[in-house]
Order: structure tokens, then sequence, then C-alpha cells
């Protein structure tokens, strides 16, 4: 895919959503560094069910951890693995008291050091609370990038390179949040909606529909 494809697909992309977000609940980067954390292998519905109840009780390090592990988990037991989601929350609330003043850190090593956070949700927290220009490559961003070649790569890892590297900047900061909409609404995994796809005509996958439906 060259260039102008790129960009004419980042063109449509903001056109069609000037000022694209996650769809997790959260008024500060601690409470979605939480949401991150419980959101893998979990729908942002769920997540958002089980972050209104501890939110209005607990949403800072201090007062997650006043709730010890077992209290953690009255409010996030409908999220699957809360068992060692409330782990490694705890530990994480502890690290970011002793070593942070209780504050959500603004670099990748010291993200990636707490408990539970990988690549990913460190580049989520640093795009989404901070502003940065990371691309978190999650399930959505990487069979986008395959199926349509934008950004084409065999790992998580040299997709999200690849996007970094041909991404142009104006789009950097909110084409994390693009791709991945795109990939739960439109791209989908078993029946993308071609037909209704903004950038269908851009799109190099083989395998797409040529002609829209009669019906």
């Amino acid at each position: 895919m060259n260039r102008d494809k790129r960009v004419a697909i980042f063109e449509r992309l903001r056109a069609a959503n000037p000022a694209p977000t996650t769809e997790l609940n959260y008024s500060s980067p601690f409470e979605l560094l939480v949401a991150v954390l419980l959101s893998a292998q979990a729908t942002d519905v769920g997540v958002n069910k089980a972050t209104a109840r501890l939110f209005p009780v607990a949403n800072r390090p201090e007062t997650i951890l006043a709730l010890g592990e077992d209290g953690l988990k009255e409010y996030i037991k409908t999220i699957g693995l809360f068992n060692s989601k409330a782990a490694n929350l705890i530990k994480t609330c502890r690290i970011l008291l002793e070593e942070h003043g209780g504050e959500v850190p603004r670099d990748r090593a010291s993200l990636e050091a707490l408990p539970g956070v990988g690549r990913k949700t460190a580049n989520v927290i640093l795009n989404t609370a901070f502003g940065q220009p990371t691309i978190a490559v999650d399930t959505h961003i990487f069979r986008v990038s395959n199926r349509t070649r934008l950004a084409p790569g065999k790992t998580v890892l040299a997709v999200e390179e690849k996007l970094l590297k041909v991404t142009p900047d104006e789009f950097k900061q909110d084409a994390h949040h693009w791709l991945i909409l795109h990939g739960r609404y439109v791209c989908k995994a078993r029946k993308p909606d071609c037909f209704h796809c903004p950038i269908a005509d851009l799109c190099e996958w083989p395998e797409k529909p040529t002609m829209r439906s009669e019906q």
C-alpha cells in the first residue's frame, strides 16, 4: 500500500469520527489504568459495569488498597480472570504509592514495571491519558492492519512498528482509536461489513467483495 492510500484511509476515518476516544469510562489516568487492566479478555461494556460500582467507592490507589484483595474482588467478580486481576491491581496500587507518589507514571518503563501492565496497556495509557502518539495494537488493529494491507506484520510488535513508521504524524495521536473502532464495528473478524465500509475502495484485502449486493 502506498502513502497516498494510507493518507486517504486516515482522512476518511477522521471525517467519520473527528474526536475518537476509548469506550472505557474513566475520569483520571488512574481510573483509565484500572479499566485497561480489567479489560484483558473482557468487553468494555463488562468493564464499565464493574467500574461503575467500584469507582464511586474507590478510585485512587490508596482507596483500592484499603479494600484489600478480597474486597476488590467483590466489585470485579463479574469480569473474567478477576482473581489474578485483583492481585495485580493491589500490587500496582502499592507500587504507585511507594514509588510514584500515588500517580500514574508517564513513561513506558515505569508503566511496564507495574504488575499486569504490558506494552499494549502502556501504549493505551500513554496515548489516551497523556496524549502521546503511541499505537496499542490489539486483535482488532492487528486484523485491520493485515487485512487492508495498511501495515501488515506477522506479530503484534511488527504491526505496531510498521504503523508507527507509515502513519503520517498528523494522524498518529488518533490512529489507535480509529483502527480499533473500525475493527470492532466494521472490519469484524467473521463478517466484515465491506458494503458499509468507508475505506472499502482503498482496502487491498484480496477476499473483499467486488460488487455491492443487489439485495
